[in-house]
């Protein structure tokens, strides 16, 4: 492979990448343009390995979006509907809310993952009473609520600073961020594809101070529509650049577009290569995150698998009721039982690991023995 290397003209970053020194952004630029993307993830994985070895997390987790009614409109959306009154609009109840946590009743469920749309018409209190009334049916559950977008959001409507809106969420249980709405932070790219919701430097600035408070917050990129590489490179040198800042990104997630049921349908979803490139540039760029996720519901079990090769160490989780990248055509499962990730990650080769939110390793001997 260092012949390879050589060949390819990337031995100056296997030297950097294997003394643990920054890469820069041309390097970025030359791990996305590479021709051999077997050498970029042979790259990868021995960062991967030399942080995790053959471990890979996962966590039993339910993903609720209490509501798809949205004011904002992203281009790639297949989720959002901008009236309550419209085909497929829905918004739950408190009651129907709690009671999908009450379904689970028996599961040993770690994290209740919760993203909506940008509903104009429901009161702060919703929200509110929603983290509460979870909290109360389960209060060892760990919620991880709300993006970054929806936090400037509510701000912008109800009145307040971003930093009074995440107090207050706290106080009701709120305990840590999820990484939607980053999109691509390039001006160029975002304005075209999501316009009208909050911009790069809002959605890290409620980054920054969601860990001035305490909270661990991810970090996503949707990759595969208008971006360029170099965009690409742009958007994880700035989490890179939050990451030296605060220290308080624990997780990065590369989303795949899918073109299905929205207005950027005309553009072919990104090809399996494409995934297993991002994942492992993601891996080798941020040299300050601990972890890389290959999100199986966005890029499908299978590749997901092969990510695992390529830079990945976390599957995310059980998930169980995620509908926005179903609604835009994901062929995926529903929900994955602990078994089947644990299968699935043992026939990629590597050995899983139940996680808590924070990456705190779960006792489930009992349950990786089944």
């Amino acid at each position: 492979m260092h012949d390879r290397l050589r060949a390819l003209g990337l031995s100056d970053i296997a030297d950097k990448a294997s003394a643990g020194e920054r890469l820069s952004f041309d390097d970025g630029v030359r791990l996305f343009t590479c021709p051999d993307l077997h050498a970029v993830g042979w790259l990868a994985n021995q960062d991967r390995e030399r942080r995790h070895g053959p471990r890979t997390y996962y966590n039993v987790n339910l993903r609720l979006e209490a509501t798809n009614v949205c004011v904002a409109s992203c281009l790639f959306c297949s989720f959002a509907r901008l009236r309550p009154g419209d085909p497929d609009a829905y918004t739950l109840s408190l009651e129907q809310a709690f009671d999908k946590l009450r379904q689970r009743d028996g599961q040993p469920l770690t994290e209740v993952h919760v993203v909506n749309g940008l509903h104009p018409d429901l009161p702060f209190d919703y929200y509110l009473d929603l983290l509460r009334g979870l909290k109360a049916i389960r209060p060892d559950v760990h919620l991880k609520c709300f993006t970054a977008v929806e936090i400037a959001f509510f701000a912008d409507l109800y009145g307040m600073t971003d930093e009074a809106v995440l107090r207050a969420l706290m106080a009701a249980g709120l305990e840590s961020l999820p990484g939607g709405g980053a999109e691509i932070f390039a001006e160029r790219a975002r304005r075209k594809i999501a316009p009208d919701k909050a911009d790069a430097e809002r959605y890290l600035s409620v980054h920054r101070i969601a860990h001035r408070l305490g909270m661990r917050t991810n970090i996503t990129m949707l990759y595969g529509h208008i971006e360029t590489d170099e965009e690409r490179v742009d958007h994880l040198l700035r989490t890179r650049a939050l990451q030296d800042e605060t220290g308080g990104v624990q997780a990065f997630i590369p989303l795949a577009f899918h073109p299905d049921n929205n207005r950027m349908r005309k553009l072919p979803a990104p090809a399996a290569s494409e995934t297993l490139r991002v994942h492992a540039v993601s891996r080798l760029l941020l040299d300050n995150v601990a972890h890389v996720k290959a999100f199986w519901i966005a890029t499908g079990v299978e590749i997901a698998q092969l990510a695992l090769w390529y830079g990945a160490d976390d599957l995310d989780g059980t998930v169980q009721e995620e509908r926005i990248y179903h609604m835009a055509g994901s062929r995926t499962p529903y929900v994955l039982s602990s078994a089947d990730i644990r299968r699935l990650i043992r026939d990629a080769g590597r050995e899983p690991f139940e996680r808590d939110t924070f990456y705190n390793l779960v006792d489930s001997s009992a349950a990786v023995a089944s």
